[in-house]
């Protein structure tokens, strides 16, 4: 395993060389959103609207921070369960996202869209919400904000910790680590 610095937007340099275990530490421009966020995203497509940022090789977090604690840009920042995008994940894979943040494990079609669509999905350690906002410098409500927590946010990373779930070759963390168990 090794710790790497990734700059974002993610590059398809960057993406190439990250393999499923490597700790990283994300800095750069993000965007978020949740459920409620993602239908959206899925009804604009639908009718042939543009969404609040171009997904492009983008990265989105599954979030939905607390209210801004002084001093701070934003307030707690977990990382909330990425299957509950799973049904939109491949509809933004296909229009460019190329990295997602959240923590749990994919569904096949989205792991195969991750290795289709060349991109990557890190993990955020969960737990650790009131630690993960400190690596968030600038935070932004960019649309939906009649959604609250929910609404998209533009946030600038500073060493955001995470690890590499799911990779371009389809490897998968979860089974890796099950795999060992089995074999110890």
């Amino acid at each position: 395993m090794k710790r790497i610095n990734v700059e974002l937007p993610l590059s398809e340099q960057t993406i190439q060389s990250l393999k499923v275990g490597d700790q990283v530490q994300l800095s750069g421009i993000i965007f978020t959103g949740r459920d409620a966020a993602h239908k959206r995203f899925a009804e604009a497509l639908e009718k042939g609207e543009k969404l609040p940022f171009d997904p492009q090789g983008q990265t989105i977090y599954y979030v939905g921070p607390t209210p801004k604690k002084p001093g701070y840009p934003i307030g707690s920042a977990g990382p909330t369960t990425s299957t509950r995008m799973d049904p939109y994940t491949p509809l933004l894979l296909e229009r460019g996202l190329k990295g997602m943040i959240g923590k749990g494990r994919r569904s096949i079609e989205v792991r195969k869209a991750i290795q289709k669509h060349q991109a990557v999905y890190f993990g955020a350690i969960e737990g650790t919400a009131a630690l993960l906002c400190k690596r968030i410098i600038e935070s932004e409500v960019i649309a939906y904000d009649d959604l609250g927590a929910e609404a998209v946010f533009r946030l600038k990373l500073k060493d955001f910790p995470a690890i590499v779930v799911n990779d371009i070759t389809g490897g998968d963390l979860y089974e890796e680590a099950e795999r060992k168990y089995k074999q110890n």
